[in-house]
């Protein structure tokens, strides 16, 4: 008796300090992160929403398991991290299945801005002043 073949389709996602690298197989919709689910790992509904998004919007939510592992920066940075690296393993999949253009998963993540990766960081501490901007208080006397 064969074995049946997963796909594997993987993605990497960076956001601020923040390094996903994602792994996408056929399964119910399960998202693991760093062996942790994702409920239990996060500790807001808003992250857990905001890194499905590619799923849900390619109706491919219940079609997948997400695996991921992230390393640095905080919840924020890692739940954009995730979403970028879940949205290029979905391009990865898209890639590999025929399918015509006009349904491409492509398309629909670049109209709702998944497949730009988000470049904004920290800026650094100045000399002489407090932090990036923020300059000591003036005094006059």
């Amino acid at each position: 008796m064969a074995k049946e073949k997963k796909n594997i389709y993987t993605g990497t996602g960076h956001r601020k300090t923040s390094i996903a690298r994602v792994t996408l197989t056929s399964g119910t919709g399960k998202i693991t992160v760093n062996g942790k689910d994702v409920r239990e790992y996060f500790p807001s509904e808003i992250c857990v929403m905001d890194l499905s998004q590619p799923l849900v919007l390619t109706n491919t939510a219940e079609i997948f398991d997400v695996d991921a592992k992230v390393t640095g920066g905080g919840f924020q940075g890692q739940t954009g991290a995730m979403r970028l690296g879940i949205t290029k393993a979905l391009l990865e999949y898209d890639k590999a299945t025929p399918a015509d253009s006009e349904n491409s998963f492509r398309k629909t993540l670049k109209v709702a801005g998944m497949i730009t990766r988000d470049s904004r960081k920290k800026e650094r501490k100045k000399p002489g002043l407090k932090k990036a901007r923020r300059a000591p208080q003036f005094s006059k006397r």
